[in-house]
């Protein structure tokens, strides 16, 4: 009896373990292939802004990628998206100088304050586009946040979505990534954001 349980309960852990191991290798695997192509518009997603009001490495990583695509003539316009977060910082704005001190002109980076989730980024950054008859994004963010993102696009009816990881590793990332695996899988069956 009492190994037929412990049988049972290994099953039982395999399960969930393939369950969470088979999306989180997804995950990690379609963030670091970059789909890099020439867009209408790169997407910058937000992130954590220190608290003396300078980009994360996390968020400042993510600007260096868009300035390295930038200057490679891919996109000739950037929206910057993110929230007023915990520091009090509008990260939009923060992002918006970052580019502008790396030489991005700034009538070419567009605004999105509103963007506290990946769900109200995509949204925003649809409604953007629309208004400017851009078709296609390239997204930028770290790697195992692509998948997510991507779908969000779509979602809104932006076609193409391209994207490109910010160059920024870190431990915190086993973290992230474990969060995503159950993001990704709540924005799929749901359509909503955490």
């Amino acid at each position: 009896m009492r190994r037929n349980y412990i049988k049972k309960i290994l099953l039982l852990v395999f399960f969930l373990s393939l369950f969470f191991i088979v999306p989180a290798i997804f995950i990690v695997v379609d963030g670091l292939i970059d789909e890099i192509h020439s867009a209408d518009v790169a997407v910058v997603l937000g992130n954590t802004v220190n608290s003396d009001g300078s980009p994360s490495p996390r968020l400042q990583a993510r600007l260096d990628k868009a300035v390295e695509l930038y200057q490679k003539g891919l996109f000739p316009n950037i929206i910057v998206s993110g929230g007023v977060g915990v520091e009090g910082f509008d990260e939009a704005v923060v992002m918006r100088e970052y580019l502008v001190n790396r030489n991005i002109p700034e009538n070419r980076i567009h605004l999105d304050s509103e963007g506290r989730t990946t769900n109200l980024t995509a949204k925003n950054t649809a409604q953007i586009m629309k208004r400017n008859n851009w078709q296609s994004a390239l997204i930028v963010s770290q790697y195992f946040h692509i998948s997510r993102t991507r779908m969000a696009f779509i979602n809104y009816g932006i076609s193409p979505v391209f994207s490109a990881h910010a160059n920024y590793f870190e431990l915190r990332d086993l973290y992230s990534i474990v969060r995503e695996v159950f993001g990704y899988f709540s924005y799929l069956l749901t359509g909503a954001d955490e």
